[in-house]
């Protein structure tokens, strides 16, 4: 039975831009190539500034996503910014709760946002790819390690284990259509780094990109986005973090070591550090400020015992694997390998 995909435009419109339709192509020709039947919500393709003031529209399109019973897979097309601001629109007359079902989800970056919606209301998801990012990769193929795991999941519904890339490949700084075919540029990768604490350690992981968590805790970017989160209650309790794995990645503004101590503050605040059973935490864009996250990591978090895995290929640092949140996962520092039931 061919599965259907359907790409939704949570975050940022920019798949409806007209200078990506090249990437579009690429993308949907290889979602095709692999037996997928692909579908548009009914908003993806409008626009960047569209979808910017239409945050009830992308919600719609979320509920109509899970809503259709042809559809299997539900592929974000990109991250973004502001995906907070569909919290209304979901949660207000449990309208997502209403067509919540097994499905699907994938998508990385502010996605972030949607992964906590989802567990709230007791979805298993799946972080790590989006369209844009991965199957319109720009090279002949999509790149081999993400291409593994973005195919395991088509056929098995799952992901049983990752570990890490052999290579690391520096972000491309065009993506206009002279790149079509041309490679990244590859540097050797060194593999899961324990930066304190056990070898091995268990949990179910949550979590996603540091910059959009951070948004729930501070207004900086956006005057409502602590209230709006606060009032749906979108980040978990600390009883609901008990014994989770925490995930945590960096995004392509490369938040300089200032910004990243205040994140991790942020989150020590909360207390995430004192109920959780290890830190997850994946390879920054082009290895910036890798030695100084490493160390602030140890510096802030300040609990010898808590095992921290630096160096995860995921998040916005090519390749990516893909990581099941809400099953129970055995991390293996010494063995390099990271499995799920």
């Amino acid at each position: 039975m061919v599965k259907t995909v359907e790409i939704v435009s949570l975050s940022s419109g920019i798949i409806g831009e007209p200078f990506v339709a090249h990437e579009l192509r690429i993308g949907e020709d290889r979602l095709k190539s692999m037996g997928l039947k692909v579908k548009y919500s009914s908003h993806t393709l409008k626009g960047i500034d569209y979808i910017k003031e239409h945050p009830e529209d992308r919600a719609s399109d979320l509920v109509e996503a899970f809503a259709d019973p042809e559809v299997d897979i539900i592929l974000c097309a990109i991250g973004g910014d502001d995906t907070y601001r569909l919290l209304p629109f979901l949660f207000q007359d449990d309208r997502l709760k209403k067509v919540i079902c097994e499905k699907i989800f994938l998508g990385f970056s502010d996605t972030t946002i949607n992964h906590f919606m989802l567990h709230k209301l007791g979805l298993k998801t799946f972080y790590g790819q989006s369209f844009l990012a991965d199957l319109c990769e720009l090279d002949n193929d999509m790149l081999p390690y993400s291409k593994k795991y973005f195919e395991e999941l088509l056929r098995t519904g799952t992901i049983r284990e990752i570990c890490p890339s052999n290579v690391w490949y520096e972000e491309r700084t065009s993506f206009d259509e002279s790149q079509i075919g041309v490679p990244r540029i590859s540097h050797k990768n060194n593999g899961y780094k324990l930066l304190q604490g056990p070898f091995a350690f268990s949990g179910k992981i949550l979590g996603g990109c540091i910059d959009s968590i951070y948004d729930i805790f501070n207004n900086d970017r956006y005057e409502d986005s602590i209230s709006l989160c606060e009032k749906y209650g979108l980040f978990p309790s600390l009883d609901d973090w008990k014994g989770r794995i925490l995930l945590l990645e960096t995004s392509e503004e490369k938040p300089t070591p200032e910004m990243y101590e205040k994140m991790l503050h942020a989150l020590k605040e909360y207390g995430l550090f004192d109920v959780i059973s290890g830190v997850l935490v994946g390879k920054p864009i082009d290895e910036t400020y890798s030695t100084e996250y490493c160390d602030l990591l140890v510096k802030i978090i300040d609990k010898p015992e808590l095992p921290i895995l630096y160096n995860i290929n995921i998040g916005h640092a090519t390749p990516r694997c893909i990581i099941p949140f809400g099953v129970n996962a055995h991390v293996d520092a010494e063995q390099q390998v990271i499995s799920f039931e």
